[in-house]
């Protein structure tokens, strides 16, 4: 690698460097004690060791080249290398391309400003691209060849950044160096000669937090497969740690989660990550969270300045934050204060008051918003200009034209302009309103109440504005708190959530989706039917068509938008209650802002969101009611118990009249305000709980408490409450208001921060998804074993050999098509499958048979012997069965499955385009030829092929199909020899030579090609005896030559090449007849008058050498690939 030129003081480096070549202007040094027997004793470990720890690659490159010039002392460092390949194609350019040009100088300064002005030049060539995002690309490039020359990764390896720091052994620490790369954590250390050298891929790593204890003030602790590695003496541990978080979760949801990043296109190519690219999106992302704003949206700029706050006359300190269509405020000094300033509201942006550096912003709701002491005000005023005059552009003014309309109707305007002649089937009321209207003229002392809560909610709007601009403080928080009235409810959740700011930039986008969707015929559709009359079956709005066909289209038109969830149970539950209080289309845009924003991942098939707040949950409780856990002798108790609040929202436990107070909260403060509750919760029944002796009587309690739970405030007349229904029996149990448990939770637990819980879920969400793989490789490996006879622990080990290398092939390539057919909601055994490439490299490592010369071609019969459905993809009991034969099959298993690698259809003819590489294949070759089967294939056997397999078709999984596939699985009955086909000519010779070349390097191979010849001979012989007999007057061309030059074989070591001219010839005498054919029974007894055959296929081989051989290989493997 060249090296921008750094002068070096020869004297000072005479004690580490050895010289090896020189001229008049360069000098080749190789590092003291590299190379040399026995590490070049105790300089050797000290050079070796200052190496480690240093942080110059030019002083720890095992070569370097420097400049000289006659009669200085002073030298410059131009060129370092890894090997002596590379620093010798180094020396031999520069001998080449400027060593004759520096004759021409007349002076030293001339030469070295030359030499320094080339190397630069060639620096600057090769890294145009690679390093021009990074911040020091010079200190870059030595980390990256540091980087490559420690761990011999692939090329395609992408490294990120690099710390210094320490890893704890023990209680030792050994100081070296971090590298985090695109799918590794890598560490490496060499101090007095023990070497340290430590790669764990992100998506082994199930915990990853940072801690301290009296040793290590702070620490950075990463747990993979049951090891704990804790890393330290970070200068800044917070950053470290923060991108450590990042890189983990992204290797989680690529490789795992595949439906929630495949809607995250930002990260999508793994080769162009960067260090600055994750770090500003995660800020995004904890932007448009934190603000509830589209996932499109991505953080611009922000700005430390102050907020103008007329209705308490203060200015407020916190920090603009501007996107493509949004300037928001958060306050930070604890007023609670934050606006959202959406670009299409804006009528004009000024220059205010330069002495404070002040930016006036005003709204069409004749709002201005006044900031002062920012930064290059001038040039903001400027840029929001330019946003706006685009914002302002005819389809945002059309989007935004209801907007400041009536606010209570801020949503109609969209769905009058969208609906065109869909106005019969979509409805334009809320169900509450239609089933439950005021009565103006009587109103009781509910009634009463609930006009006072309207009276306060409209003073706050007359202070801090009212719509998507306006101000929200704690005095918001409070009033949400105390239960939003039931007339304003649909507005403010919509408000609250930021579903008005989906709806505003998609006009008309729900009713077209109705249209399309209606009429569909899909598994979730079968379950939206299904689930229908059980959303509030109690309430009158969903005991009449009208409820339950606003409930139908809403489900089934978010269902047919984002297919990858389609529908989940528990999503019924939570529409309906949006329905009574939204009207139709702001009811589909609100489930949209909770599924796809507020709870992430909740209701994808594995619900991994909900699994992962519920570990989050556990840890909140932990901390917070310490007795109870200490009580608890299993924390699963609380996540059995919590899931279908997290799911519903408490919808499902708490009465109706009580829920939707619940639901407020959690749209104004996010899953806070639900796991705020929960602790509440367990709190209240803490005496209770303390004393249940089981799982089941504590479940008893908290029923009881729920029961027990009503809303005294709630105007929903008597028929509609659930709690005002409860028995006398169990009135003996108090009565708990809604209103006093959450205004209870926000006084205990309102510490708990956004922040917090962000990165609670970060930590929990590897943990989570690794007990999911977990439970998948036990189901997986419970019915694998009743197949095969490898030991469990073996077992387990092929397994993980087999999945690595399912995520090898996805780690550098973005269309992976192994990761395109991940999905972790099909059946545990079809989750992780190979193509034929990765099960070429894993036979190659593990394959008894990997030393025969055509392996590849091998490699690619077995795949499509296995690959029974046609898709070029196997699984697991696949490769493990067909193992298991090579390794524990009796003599007939074996031969059988070299005689059916040999015969269509898994059979085909393959010659290497390259003569030069003789019988290996080219990945591109490989993976034609595996597919020659599904090209040729006929329509009949294609649309079969699509039947068999459920999750073809039209997108749709179809459970019959598994059921039906699984009972044929059962009921297949055990091959029989007969029923093989008859193999012809050209296969018997190609099975010969397979043969032949799996018996090279024996100790028997002498005694093992003579019988090939004779069982050779003997089935012509009887084929011919056959065949003459069946039909004496035909006139057979008589076999003798090929007889004899079978019979002729050396008593010497045969040679390869006269084994191939005899099986040219003998393929040369057959193809006069072509119906020549050899049954398997056939075979097999000739085979069995050889004793040398047999002892060779009935010979133990030692899978745990070849696995052992397999984990220390397949990294490499993959990187010769």
């Amino acid at each position: 690698m060249w090296l921008k030129p750094e002068e070096v003081l020869l004297k000072n480096a005479l004690k580490l460097w050895v010289q090896e070549r020189s001229n008049q202007y360069f000098v080749l040094q190789r590092r003291r004690g590299y190379g040399e027997e026995g590490g070049g004793g105790l300089a050797g470990l000290l050079v070796g060791t200052l190496d480690a720890v240093l942080d110059s690659t030019s002083k720890v490159a095992p070569f370097r080249i420097l400049h000289q010039t006659p009669d200085s002392q002073v030298y410059w460092s131009i060129a370092c290398g890894s090997s002596r390949e590379e620093i010798t194609e180094h020396w031999e350019w520069l001998e080449h391309n400027v060593m004759k040009t520096l004759s021409v100088f007349d002076s030293n300064e001339d030469i070295t400003s030359f030499v320094q002005g080339k190397i630069r030049g060639l620096i600057a060539e090769e890294g145009k691209d690679s390093f021009v995002k990074e911040d020091d690309p010079e200190k870059f490039r030595e980390g990256l060849m540091k980087f490559e020359k420690c761990f011999g990764l692939p090329e395609q390896e992408k490294l990120i950044t690099y710390y210094s720091c320490s890893y704890w052994k023990g209680r030792v620490p050994c100081q070296g160096w971090l590298y985090l790369s695109t799918n590794f954590l890598s560490f490496y250390s060499f101090l007095l000669g023990a070497e340290i050298k430590l790669i764990i891929s992100w998506d082994e790593i199930s915990k990853l937090e940072k801690t301290s204890n009296v040793i290590l003030t702070e620490s950075i602790h990463v747990c993979s497969h049951g090891e704990d590695h804790y890393f330290s003496m970070f200068l800044h541990i917070s950053e470290t740690f923060l991108l450590m978080e990042q890189l983990a979760n992204y290797a989680v949801r690529r490789l795992f989660d595949k439906e929630t990043f495949e809607n995250d296109p930002v990260l999508h190519d793994p080769l162009q990550i960067t260090k600055r690219g994750l770090e500003s999106h995660a800020h995004s992302e904890q932007f448009s969270a934190f603000f509830r704003l589209p996932k499109e949206e991505s953080l611009k700029e922000v700005h430390e300045c102050f907020l103008w706050v007329p209705f308490s006359h203060f200015n407020t300190h916190g920090k603009m934050c501007i996107s493509e269509n949004y300037i928001c405020f958060a306050s930070q000094d604890g007023s609670l204060c934050s606006v959202i300033i959406p670009l299409r509201e804006v009528t004009g942006v000024d220059k205010a008051d330069p002495a404070n550096r002040g930016v006036i912003i005003s709204t069409k709701g004749k709002t201005a918003f006044r900031f002062i002491e920012v930064r290059d005000f001038g040039l903001l005023v400027a840029k929001l200009r330019m946003k706006c005059n685009a914002a302002a552009s005819p389809q945002h003014i059309v989007a935004t034209g209801s907007a400041t309309d009536s606010p209570k109707d801020f949503g109609a305007g969209q769905s009058k302009m969208g609906q065109r002649d869909n106005s019969k089937t979509v409805s334009t009321e809320a169900l509450m309103t239609v089933y439950h209207p005021q009565d103006a003229e009587n109103l009781d002392s509910k009634m009463l109440k609930e006009k006072m809560k309207e009276q306060s909610w409209n003073i706050l709007f007359a202070e801090r504005g009212r719509g998507v601009s306006m101000f929200r403080t704690k005095k918001t928080r409070d009033l949400v708190v105390r239960g939003i009235p039931e007339a304003l409810r649909g507005e403010l959740w919509l408000l609250f959530s930021g579903a008005v700011n989906d709806m505003a930039s998609n006009p008309g986008y729900y009713p077209e989706l109705v249209e399309k969707s209606l009429g569909t015929c899909t598994l979730a559709t079968d379950e939206i039917e299904r689930d229908l009359r059980r959303s509030l079956p109690e309430h009158p709005a969903f005991q009449s068509d009208t409820g339950i066909s606003a409930l139908r289209r809403v489900l089934t038109a978010y269902a047919f938008r984002n297919p990858q969830i389609g529908y989940c149970q528990a999503m019924n539950i939570l529409t309906s209650v949006l329905l009574l209080y939204a009207k139709e289309e702001e009811a589909f845009w609100l489930l949209v802002a909770v599924c796809e924003r507020m709870l992430p991942d909740y209701f994808n098939r594995r619900i991994i969101g909900a699994l992962v707040d519920q570990a989050v949950f556990e840890e909140l409780v932990r901390v917070h009611l310490p007795q109870l856990t200490d009580h608890m002798t299993n924390m699963t108790f609380f996540s059995s118990v919590s899931l279908s609040w997290f799911l519903t929202l408490f919808i499902s436990v708490l009465p109706i009249e009580s829920a939707v107070n619940v639901v407020d909260c959690f749209f104004y403060d996010g899953i806070k305000a639900i796991l705020q509750l929960g602790l509440a919760v367990l709190d209240y029944n803490m005496e209770k709980l303390l004393t249940c002796k089981d799982d089941a009587e504590a479940v008893t309690v908290l029923n009881r408490f729920f029961d027990s739970v009503t809303n005294k405030d709630s105007p929903l007349p008597p028929a509609v409450q659930q709690g005002s229904n409860l028995s006398d029996t169990k009135s003996d149990h108090p009565k708990v208001d809604i209103t006093d448990l959450i205004r209870e939770s926000n006084e205990r637990y309102g510490d708990i921060c956004y922040e917090d819980v962000e990165s609670l879920r970060c930590r929990n969400r590897l943990y989570v998804i690794q007990t999911l793989e977990t439970t998948t490789k036990q189901n997986v490996l419970r019915v694998v074993s009743q197949e095969v006879k490898f030991s469990p622990s073996d077992l387990e080990e092929l397994y993980e050999l087999f999945k690595k290398e399912h995520f090898l092939s996805c780690y550098w390539s973005v269309n992976s098509s192994v990761l395109q057919h991940h999905d972790a909601s099909l059946p545990y055994l079809d989750q992780y499958r190979i193509d034929c490439q990765q099960f070429r490299v894993l036979c190659h490592l593990l394959s008894p048979w990997s030393h025969c010369a055509n392996r590849d071609s091998l490699a690619l019969w077995t795949f499509r012997l296995m690959d029974e459905n046609s898709n070029c993809l196997i699984n697991f009991k696949q490769f493990a069965c067909v193992l298991d034969t090579m390794y524990n099959g009796s003599f007939t298993d074996k031969l059988k499955l070299l005689f059916k690698v040999h015969i269509p259809p898994a059979f085909t003819e393959v010659e290497s385009q390259s003569p030069s590489k003789g019988n290996d294949l080219s990945r591109e070759e490989l993976i034609h030829f595996s597919q020659l089967s599904v090209s040729s294939v006929g329509d009949n056997l294609e649309s079969d092929s699509l039947k068999s397999s459920p999750e073809k078709g039209k997108g749709k999984v179809d459970i019959q199909a598994y059921l039906k596939q699984w009972q044929d699985e059962l009921l297949k009955k055990e091959e029989n020899v007969k029923d093989l086909p008859r193999m012809n000519q050209s296969q018997f010779i190609q099975f010969s030579k397979t043969l032949y070349n799996l018996f090279h390097g024996d100790p028997e191979e002498e005694l093992l090609y003579r019988a090939i010849a004779v069982v050779t001979s003997l089935l012509l012989k009887m084929e011919e005896v056959g065949r003459k007999l069946q039909s004496p007057m035909s006139s057979v061309r008589s076999p003798a030559a090929v007889t004899e030059m079978a019979a002729e074989v050396p008593r010497e070591r045969q040679e390869e090449s006269s084994f191939e001219q005899t099986e040219d010839s003998r393929a040369q005498s057959l193809e006069a007849n072509h119906e020549w054919s050899f049954a398997f029974e056939q075979i097999l007894a000739s085979l069995l008058n050889e004793p040398a055959f047999v002892r060779f296929f009935e010979k133990p081989h030692d899978i745990k050498a070849k696995i052992e051989s397999a984990k220390n290989l397949q990294l490499k493997a993959r990187t010769r690939v």
